[in-house]
């Protein structure tokens, strides 16, 4: 490459970002909250340095707060980091070294990699969760909780990662495997703390009606994991007793050919069951062996469904029939109480199971088709129908018997209506170290007692032992267990699990406003100015964790009176991923690409990749293109700056083409992220201003103006070139930021003469230029004038004339 074609990046780059930090550009005075926009990033984990994958997500954030600083917002964009987790405690295991060294060490490197990049923030409201300061509010907000009944303690199956050694969290289990490292789940009895989300479930899926501003896709998500379903709740009296199972069902039409009862593998009763039969030692060890299996199997529907007959039976409410109660692998724990009714004739799993075991199939629904039997049946029909074998139901439509048969039930009480939610309460226990102590306290006297507000933080120790097995060192800290009663002043002991990481992302956008109030985890009254968050910037992958974990906590810290509304984020969008050999690029995978190198050679200004909405497949030639482009407008600014004098403007096509771009690129960036679009537009801008200096018909003023929009456009994508050039053509001592952003005069991008084509019976055979506003009259007589149509128009009849405005006019003779 030409030398001379380049720009002195290396040193443009870090005098401007100097510059923006001594004159605090990002710096924001939150008592003043006229014109305010809250342009906020999800906050990294600081794990390992950051690559050209983060780099994107955090350059698209850079972009807005620019762009909206230059159109006279007063723009809030600070920073922090979600500092808990488990990546650091595995690395202590291995390393050595404590979880709060090496995650402070990586903070102080991620922050240098983002001052290099130009990518700036309010810093000094920084956040990191890990540090005493924050997590003493995360714990505040767990009594808070605790107070109100929706923190509670129970004994329950969960997931658990055998290679992390934690529990984890329904959403962070993917595929039957650990999110993080993917190792398979297995479940395992344990006491842990949860939390009562699912009073907020209604809510939570009402209220995705109001987030007019939030991708479809990203609410469809949260809708699914809520999961609301209406239907009957079936009270089964077990066989031999008086103790009754229950079922929920949205097909209480289907009750008659109920041939099964499938429970869950960590369904409680299924012990009970076990014992009472005949080879208790061998169902336990194939129900624990199912217990292992299960979210594999049942999360997946092609998967060969497992299961064994307990030996016990419940009666059927309608009929009195008998049936079995088997232990199933597809059950989800997760849904209802953990137990179906199954009919196996009209649901494909109950089906699959009941082939399989030779289980009986019964029709009760018969397919408009055709006559269905169970025995030659195929498939199982899901679908509606007429009622068959449904005693006095038969011949009803099956929509019909769901409200009949309901009625029946709730008159016999043989069950009620229900509605039910796919979601459950949100797990928070970890029996980790690196995490915010979970504020409760045990005393043999007073029970469970929270630590009261004016004794949190309840400080995680630093000077504990990491041992190979994983286990939590706090369990081993004598110091830190061993305490006295909040209550009684007595001897008691402190709770070893520390809380889910998401318990801290779940509030930090509150923090930002006040960071360093030690009374208040935040202004109530600045808070309530300044959310919602105007517009919030993240991955997918958080839809239906941290997106919705702070959608509830919003909710709850509304409904004590902490805040006036009840949504987090008022607009969201999520980025698309950057793929390096087939996959997401992630240290974990080892596809990283180093954004230093790149930057040593190129500039950080080449580091915009579009578009920002969708998956993009890493290509070092997409960085090179930039930075020939770059070197391009460099080129210009160049040219611009020798050119002198005023001269009759010649050019309308260039200052049409000008206010055009400044149209279309604010229409880019105010409608939506389409940050690729808006570059192309520049790019034909340049273009067109380069074949002007070609062709020698360049008026310097609107030559200048061209060039000096180029760089006011390009500004929030190039920052550092960006300032340089305004300085070179301006010699202003202030920020190009500090200016209002173009606007386009509208006279000027209307097209004065426009370009038609001609077809005859839909073949070209002329073109002519009109004027843009002729009518349609005059545009016929121009036409038919065009001596290349009359020779085929002449002595024929015209049947249509039709007109395409500005484009084309298309006759048929």
């Amino acid at each position: 490459m030409d030398t001379e074609k380049l720009y002195p990046f290396d040193t443009i780059e870090p005098k401007w970002q100097a510059f923006w930090r001594e004159n605090r550009l990002f710096n924001v005075d939150t008592d003043n909250y006229k014109n305010k926009y809250y342009c906020l990033m999800m906050f990294p984990y600081p794990s390992a340095a950051l690559h050209v994958g983060h780099g994107r997500n955090y350059i698209i954030g850079d972009v807005v707060a620019r762009y909206k600083m230059m159109n006279g917002l007063n723009v809030l964009t600070p920073m922090g980091f979600d500092a808990f987790g488990l990546p650091a405690e595995n690395a202590a295991i291995k390393g050595g070294l404590h979880p709060k060294v090496s995650t402070l060490n990586n903070i102080n490197t991620m922050k240098k990699q983002l001052s290099q990049w130009g990518v700036e923030y309010d810093w000094n409201r920084e956040v990191i969760s890990c540090l005493p300061g924050y997590y003493k509010w995360t714990q505040w907000i767990f009594a808070k909780l605790y107070e109100k009944g929706l923190a509670y303690k129970k004994k329950a199956f969960v997931n658990w990662c055998p290679s992390c050694k934690t529990v984890l969290a329904n959403e962070q289990v993917v595929n039957g495997g650990c999110e993080r490292c993917s190792t398979e789940v297995t479940q395992k009895d344990l006491e842990q703390w949860f939390f009562r989300i699912t009073n907020y479930a209604e809510r939570l899926l009402k209220d995705l009606e109001k987030l007019t501003e939030w991708p479809d896709r990203v609410k469809m998500m949260q809708s699914n994991w809520i999961g609301k379903s209406e239907g009957v709740q079936i009270n089964f009296r077990i066989d031999g007793s008086n103790e009754i199972l229950e079922c929920f069902t949205t097909r209480i039409d289907t009750i008659y050919g109920a041939t099964f009862i499938a429970l869950a593998p960590e369904n409680p009763l299924v012990d009970k069951l076990i014992g009472e039969s005949g080879d208790e030692k061998e169902l336990r060890k194939a129900v624990q062996h199912m217990r292992d299996e299960s979210r594999m199997s049942s999360s997946r529907e092609d998967t060969d469904k497992a299961g064994m007959f307990t030996g016990a039976f419940v009666i059927n409410p309608v009929n009195g029939k008998k049936i079995p109660i088997w232990v199933a692998d597809y059950i989800l724990m997760e849904y209802g109480s953990g137990a179906i009714m199954a009919v196996p004739a009209h649901d494909t799993r109950d089906f699959e199971f009941a082939k399989k075991y030779k289980l009986p199939i019964e029709v009760v629904i018969d397919d408009p088709a055709g006559h269905l039997d169970g025995a030659t049946m195929k498939d199982a029909y899901a679908g509606e129908g007429v009622m068959v074998n449904s005693g006095d139901f038969s011949g009803l439509r099956s929509e019909d018997a769901i409200k009949k048969i309901g009625d029946f039930f709730e008159t016999k009480g043989f069950g009620k209506r229900i509605v039910q939610y796919r979601l459950r309460d949100w797990l928070i226990s970890r029996q980790r170290y690196w995490g915010a102590p979970i504020p409760i306290v045990y005393c043999p006297k007073c029970g469970i007692i929270p630590v009261p507000e004016n004794e949190l933080p309840v400080l995680l120790p630093d000077n504990v032992g990491f041992r190979p097995t994983g286990e939590s060192p706090l369990k081993f800290a004598k110091d830190f267990v061993s305490t006295k009663c909040p209550k009684c002043k007595g001897p008691a002991t402190r709770e070893t699990d520390t809380m889910d990481t998401f318990v801290d992302s779940s509030w930090y956008f509150l923090r930002y406003i006040s960071p360093h109030l030690d009374d208040r985890p935040f202004d109530t009254k600045l808070v309530n100015r300044w959310l919602p968050v105007d517009q919030y910037i993240g991955g997918i992958e958080h839809a239906i964790l941290h997106l919705l974990y702070s959608r509830f906590i919003t909710k709850f810290l509304c409904d004590i009176g902490m805040i006036d509304f009840d949504e987090p984020f008022r607009n969201l969008f999520t980025q698309g991923m950057i793929i390096k050999d087939g996959a997401k690029m992630s240290k974990s995978k080892g596809n990283v690409v180093s954004p230093d190198a790149l930057i040593n050679s190129y500039g950080a200004d080449t580091l915009f990749i579009g578009p920002p909405e969708k998956d993009a497949e890493w290509s070092d030639r997409g960085v090179e293109g930039a930075y020939r482009f770059l070197g391009r407008v460099w080129r210009l600014v160049g040219k611009s700056q020798k050119a002198g004098g005023a001269g009759q403007p010649r050019n309308d096509g260039l200052r049409r083409k000008t206010h055009q771009t400044i149209k279309k690129v604010t229409e880019d960036l105010e409608g939506g992220f389409h940050f690729n679009t808006a570059i192309s537009s520049i790019m034909e801008l340049v273009n067109e201003i380069y074949d002007c200096l070609a062709s020698g018909q360049s008026d310097p003023s609107v030559l200048r103006e061209a060039i000096e929009t180029v760089v006011m456009l390009l500004s929030p994508f190039v920052p550092h070139v960006a300032e340089e050039m305004w300085h070179m053509l301006k010699s202003d001592k202030g920020s190009i930021f500090k200016c209002r952003w173009p606007s386009y005069d509208r006279n000027a991008i209307i097209e004065k003469v426009v370009t038609i084509a001609i077809q005859i019976n839909g073949k070209f055979r002329s073109r002519i230029e009109v004027p843009a506003d002729l009518t349609k009259e005059n545009l016929e007589t121009a036409v038919l004038s065009d001596p290349k149509i009359k020779k085929w128009t002449e002595d024929k009849e015209i049947k249509q004339f039709i007109v395409i405005p500005n484009k084309l006019v298309s006759i048929v003779v």
